[in-house]
């Protein structure tokens, strides 16, 4: 069953390690042999700076990442296809895995849009405002101030709409999720859980759940331990699972995704350790759910739900 993983930070590593292959490199989570044996169909890579780096060296960094993206993703591999356009989801051939590049924080372009337009000619097409600190478009959910957007923010997602990209509310503050989904047209969060389920900060409440499920977004289940499970000991695939259940009573059937947050985490849920690893959580799945339910689950969701389709809606 073919899977698409909405967050991964493994340009992250290949930036702190250039020597590192993609190919099959142990060190790294997500590596191209992995995607393959673990039925990949497309795989979302984050640009992500660390908060303590130098703020006049963000877009630096940030081109760094890019770089790598195109240099050690897009080109290992012949059957590797960049995603520039959403359409191309769709079009992939069997043996193809699409490269969607993505962006975590709004650090990388500090207060100057035009460094954003730059970000999504060089291909991202999904942007997450924050971490969990605070930068000069949102609070990030660590900010004990908990405020929303600023301006620029809002000028942020207004751009997202105009080019067709995703605005990504995981990492949010509570306020800045809420002004978020009062503007964006293509509002998701990427990697986050049920906070019912496991009350960590990062998790989604029930009205968010509900919020963006009736604004037609998606919810990308995270691999994330501290995110599964509150309870003293390693977390299981069936905890993951516990998050796609109280989602899915929710009315989130064709609203649950997948992002492992692979090469992020510092821990790993037993039995989810790589990409290789989610025909395993496919094979737990059907124990409760349909063969249509899960497909649904690990691609068709996103698939359906992308900027381009909801155009089409809008246009029949």
């Amino acid at each position: 069953m073919n899977v698409i993983d909405l967050h991964c930070d493994v340009l992250m590593k290949l930036q702190d390690d250039r020597s590192r292959s993609f190919h099959a490199d142990q060190a790294l989570d997500v590596t191209l042999q992995r995607l393959f044996s673990g039925n990949v169909r497309v795989q979302f890579f984050a640009i992500f700076l660390e908060p303590d780096w130098p703020s006049d060296m963000m877009f630096q960094y940030a081109l760094e990442q890019a770089d790598l993206f195109h240099e050690k993703i897009v080109k290992a591999d012949e059957r590797i296809v960049h995603i520039t356009a959403w359409e191309q989801i769709d079009a992939l051939k069997d043996n193809e895995i699409g490269a969607v590049l993505t962006l975590e924080g709004a650090e990388a372009f500090g207060n100057d849009l035009m460094k954003l337009r730059t970000l999504f000619r060089l291909g991202v097409m999904s942007v997450g405002l924050t971490w969990n600190e605070a930068n000069l478009c949102a609070d990030g959910i660590g900010e004990a101030r908990g405020g929303g957007l600023t301006a620029l923010g809002k000028e942020a997602v207004k751009l997202n709409n105009a080019n067709r990209v995703l605005t990504d509310v995981s990492h949010l503050s509570y306020q800045a999720f809420w002004d978020v989904m009062e503007l964006a047209d293509y509002p998701v969060a990427t990697h986050s859980n049920a906070y019912a389920v496991c009350g960590h900060r990062r998790n989604l409440d029930d009205f968010q759940i509900d919020a963006l499920i009736k604004k037609g977004g998606w919810i990308g289940i995270v691999f994330n331990p501290p995110f599964v499970t509150e309870e003293n000991r390693a977390a299981e695939i069936n905890d993951v699972i516990a998050h796609i259940d109280h989602i899915y009573a929710r009315g989130g059937e064709d609203h649950i995704a997948f992002g492992s947050d692979f090469d992020g985490i510092s821990s790993h849920v037993f039995g989810l350790e790589h990409p290789g690893c989610f025909p395993k959580l496919v094979e737990g799945l059907r124990k409760r759910y349909s063969e249509e339910q899960i497909a649904k689950f690990a691609d068709a969701n996103v698939r359906s739900l992308l900027p381009h389709k909801k155009t089409e809606k809008q246009q029949s």
